[in-house]
C-alpha cells in the first residue's frame, strides 16, 4: 500500500522553529517529486515548496521565501519541511504529496497524498 505519512507538526510560538517530515512506505521516493501543501481554515489548499527528483526545489509560497527549505534523503524515504521564524499566518494544515518526476504547482497535479499534520503558531 502506497502511504505518506507526515509528522512534526505541533504548537509553536511565533518566531519559533518546527521541521516537519514526509515519510513514504510501500514505494521509494528516488523518483518522484514531493511537494508541501497547506490549507488554513476557510482557505483553498496552497503550495509552499516542492523538492523534484533531482533536488532541485521551487518556491509556491512567496511569503516563506527566507524561512522555509526543503530537503529530501532517498536513501530515508523521507522529505522534510525545515520552518524557521514561524507567523501566525502560517498556521495550517501541512499535507505533502508525491508526484512522479517533476514538481507541480497545483494540488491536482500529485498522485498521492499525506493525511496532514497541524501547524499552530500562537502565544
Amino acid at each position: 500500500q502506497l502511504q505518506l505519512v507526515e509528522s512534526g507538526g505541533g504548537l509553536v510560538q511565533p518566531g519559533g522553529s518546527l521541521r516537519l517530515s514526509c515519510a513514504a512506505s510501500g514505494f521509494t521516493l528516488d523518483y518522484y517529486a514531493i511537494g508541501w501543501f497547506r490549507q488554513a481554515p476557510g482557505r483553498e489548499r496552497e503550495g509552499v515548496l516542492c523538492i523534484n527528483d533531482n533536488g532541485s526545489t521551487t518556491n509556491y509560497a512567496g511569503s516563506v521565501k527566507g524561512r522555509f527549505t526543503i530537503s529530501r534523503d532517498n536513501a530515508k524515504n523521507t522529505v522534510w519541511l525545515q520552518m524557521n521564524s514561524l507567523k501566525p499566518e502560517d498556521t495550517a494544515i501541512y499535507y505533502c504529496a508525491a508526484v512522479n518526476y517533476y514538481c507541480s504547482s497545483t494540488p491536482r497535479g500529485y498522485d498521492y497524498w499525506g493525511q496532514g499534520t497541524q501547524v499552530t503558531v500562537s502565544s
